[in-house]
């Protein structure tokens, strides 16, 4: 089993930076993939930023150019750091993990942002 648990979320206003942080625990050295996904109110859930072990990344379009995702394996944790935040950014953030992109079989329980002013 793997546990994972986010932090880091809050209110932020328009254009401003925000770092979230998700710590594995576990039996979390099987996990090849460990990144962030988000659900807006009324909306399903969607892709964020992912990574490899190795560094591979897959980013929504969305964020592309805005936030970065980092990864300390070391650690067994992984990192977004948001910039230029949009009040269409707001949504519950959810660390996930697995062995693959199309296979992410460990959540969080999520962290809220909300970009507003």
């Amino acid at each position: 089993q793997v546990q994972l648990v986010e932090s880091g979320g809050g209110l932020v206003q328009p254009g401003g930076p925000l770092r979230l942080s998700c710590a594995g625990s576990g039996n979390i050295f099987s996990i090849n993939v460990m990144g962030w996904y988000r659900q807006a109110p009324g909306k399903q859930r969607e892709l964020v930023a992912l990574k490899t072990r190795g560094g591979t990344t897959n980013y929504a379009d969305s964020v592309k150019g805005r936030f970065t995702i980092s990864r300390d394996n070391a650690k067994n944790t992984v990192y977004l750091q948001m910039n230029s935040l949009k009040p269409e950014d707001t949504a519950v953030y959810y660390c996930n993990a697995g062995p693959s992109f199309g296979y992410l079989e460990y959540w969080g329980q999520g962290t809220q942002v909300t970009v507003s002013s």
